[in-house]
């Protein structure tokens, strides 16, 4: 059995309860060395046998998946954030199929709640956005030509891109000729709920600027891992509407409003 496992952003306590115990009880555990942090795998059992997938191309996880298959051993394969984003698990678990392989999924917190806590922010503001694009700037892997930036900027929600921060100059030409204005509130967040985690708050003119500051590199003078939010949703300054959910005057499913409340 393979279990595809969640293992957050950083912060070794954001894995979840079930992706903790599924890795205890590995007998083989593979996992992103890239952005997965080690702390994690502290919780493995003495005896498991730990592989590194970042020296690792697809053809060698794979055959350890069919040698687990074949001694009946359980693997824990761990990835950064949540698998369903960005997390390269479509192409694992197509083989898996194809050798009659058991797998499950264990989500985990995305990278871009993470950066949400860390901007002490909510993404959706009433009378603002309602809506969150969760997409990447073009890079060495092609995006389809409906979902260039300049097209999603369009819509004016809150944007949260992954796998962009080499290229913060190509951002901010998309969006802004996509329609956002250029002091767009636009916030960079390295390294969300590790220890070192910054946060460089900005404009959309400006993002380039906000990858030449002494946040956005590490010891070794590399880039660090980082998500790039734009949108008006993440300005504390930004007026927006009170959620009607807990306005006393609103009827829901639990409770009956007040004619005679009136809202803030």
């Amino acid at each position: 059995m393979v279990h595809f496992i969640g293992a957050g952003p950083g912060d070794p306590e954001l894995i979840t309860r079930k992706g903790a115990r599924l890795l205890r009880e590995a007998e083989i555990v593979i996992y992103a060395g890239s952005l997965v942090n080690p702390a994690l795998l502290e919780e493995c059992r003495p005896d498991a046998r730990i592989y590194d997938s970042k020296d690792m191309n697809l053809d060698e996880v794979c055959a350890l998946y069919l040698e687990a298959a074949q001694s009946g051993a359980n693997v824990a394969r761990l990835h950064t954030g949540d698998p369903s984003l960005y997390g390269a698990i479509r192409e694992q678990m197509n083989f898996l199929k194809a050798h009659s392989i058991d797998y499950d999924v264990c989500p985990g917190v995305s990278a871009f709640c993470g950066a949400a806590a860390a901007l002490q922010t909510e993404y959706t503001l009433p009378g603002v956005t309602q809506t969150v694009i969760i997409s990447r700037a073009e890079g060495r892997t092609p995006v389809p030509e409906r979902e260039q930036l300049a097209k999603l900027a369009a819509h004016q929600a809150t944007m949260v891109l992954f796998l962009s921060a080499t290229l913060a100059d190509k951002v901010k030409t998309e969006l802004l000729a996509g329609g956002y204005p250029e002091n767009t509130p636009t916030a960079v967040v390295f390294r969300a709920s590790w220890p070192d985690e910054r946060v460089v708050r900005t404009t959309l003119a400006k993002l380039p600027e906000a990858f030449e500051t002494p946040e956005a590199r590490n010891e070794a003078g590399r880039l660090k891992p980082a998500l790039i939010i734009v949108g008006r949703a993440i300005c504390d300054a930004t007026i927006y509407e009170a959620s009607k959910l807990y306005d006393p005057g609103f009827t829901t499913a639990f409770r009956q409003g007040s004619t005679s409340a009136s809202s803030k």
